[in-house]
């Protein structure tokens, strides 16, 4: 089977001119850190003025998990 209405190279690269991938904005938080726009600071937490994820918190739980497999793995040997 013939392909009847074949692309030249140069429409084909005309459409793919738009596929390049664009560097994310990034935006000063109140706490000096850089982030994403629209999302919250992965450093303090904080969205529009206000503390929206317990970053202390989320950092002791997970420590606390660590230090639970740690101890889990030290007496298995």
């Amino acid at each position: 089977m013939v392909v009847r209405m074949r692309h030249t190279r140069s429409q084909t690269a005309n459409r793919r001119s738009h596929h390049a991938l664009k560097a994310q904005k990034l935006a000063i938080c109140e706490c000096g850190a850089p982030r994403v726009s629209h999302r919250a600071c992965a450093a303090c937490g904080r969205y529009r003025g206000r503390v929206v994820v317990d970053v202390a918190g989320k950092a002791s739980v997970k420590a606390a998990k660590r230090s639970k497999r740690d101890k889990a793995q030290a007496s298995k040997a």
